[in-house]
């Protein structure tokens, strides 16, 4: 899926400091957001690490504790917010009206005339490949065409910002695609699109960026580039005909492990290590891992073994 995109430095939403406390759970921790012009923006985490909370502050469904949200470097307005696409998780279609009828309502309702919310709407529905369904009731519909008459409703009004809250769940292949492509065509004409999602191989395939929250606070943030840079990838080497080389290898690397079918190396001696397994049986594989998004995932939200315990009586280099 190859969509040319338009993207630019300019920040368009900017979230600074957010903080959410329900009682005794800190929901949110210093969570900062800098959503840019034509950038698509993965908000990923474990269920209950922040992303709602965070994403219906943005929308003023909630309200923070501390932070600011700005829009175009000057604090948001329930006017910016008109110009803001919202989907939640939670779907809010009217069951028993006609797909058309409501997103054409939608429209009306963010300040648009019949007329055009009406071409909108026509237009939509093709890209989403629901003009067939246009006279349907939305309870008529299977779960994946409700959700693309959800994007519908979001998109009619040609928002300028796109905040979409696990837009994918439960959609096959076909509806992902349809999807995917409107958002990255969207983001093409430099609509700044933020959605989570637990798919984060699709994450990693339409993302400029990503931002990962753990517990309320933000864990990693960037480019799908350079959070890919950060990781060490290791060198995968696959050897046949040979006996097992872990003893040698380690020699020569960091770290060795076995995968079942090839050795994984970390901090390895590249050409070390390629002359020993050339000289020890025939080499089908020698290449670097490049880590998944999923890979840095799992490695930023690994927790951190905490530091042994001294004995009694000993102290640190400060002498505390």
């Amino acid at each position: 899926m190859s969509t040319t995109r338009v993207s630019t430095n300019e920040t368009v939403l900017l979230a600074e400091g957010l903080s959410k406390s329900f009682g005794d759970l800190r929901a949110l921790d210093d969570v900062s957001l800098d959503l840019k012009a034509g950038q698509v923006r993965g908000f990923i985490g474990a269920n209950g690490a922040g992303k709602t909370t965070t994403m219906r502050i943005v929308m003023g469904v909630l309200a923070s504790d501390g932070g600011s949200i700005s829009f175009h470097r000057r604090p948001i307005t329930p006017d910016d917010r008109r110009r803001v696409g919202y989907m939640p998780e939670e779907r809010g279609l009217y069951p028993k009206m006609k797909i058309a009828d409501q997103v054409a309502f939608f429209g009306e309702l963010a300040g648009m005339g019949r007329s055009d919310a009406k071409a909108a709407t026509a237009e939509l529905l093709e890209q989403l490949d629901l003009s067939h369904r246009a006279k349907d009731s939305v309870q008529d519909l299977s779960l994946g065409n409700q959700q693309r008459v959800q994007l519908a409703v979001c998109l009619v009004a040609d928002p300028e910002v796109l905040i979409l809250d696990e837009p994918f769940s439960g959609l096959d292949p076909i509806a992902v695609d349809v999807m995917s492509k409107a958002l990255l065509d969207r983001a093409a004409r430099g609509v700044t699109v933020l959605f989570s999602s637990h798919q984060l191989d699709l994450v990693e395939r339409l993302c400029d960026s990503v931002t990962i929250i753990s517990g309320g606070r933000v864990i990693a943030d960037g480019t799908v580039p350079d959070l890919k840079a950060r990781e060490e990838a290791p060198l995968r080497v696959r050897v046949e005909d040979a006996p097992d080389l872990t003893g040698e290898l380690q020699g020569v690397a960091r770290e060795v492990s076995n995968d079942g079918k090839d050795y994984l190396l970390k901090g390895a001696d590249d050409r070390a290590v390629l002359s020993l397994v050339q000289q020890s049986g025939h080499l089908t594989h020698f290449a670097y891992d490049q880590p998944s998004i999923a890979d840095i995932f799992r490695e930023a939200i690994k927790p951190v073994a905490p530091e042994p315990a001294r004995p009694a009586g000993e102290h640190d280099e400060t002498g505390r």
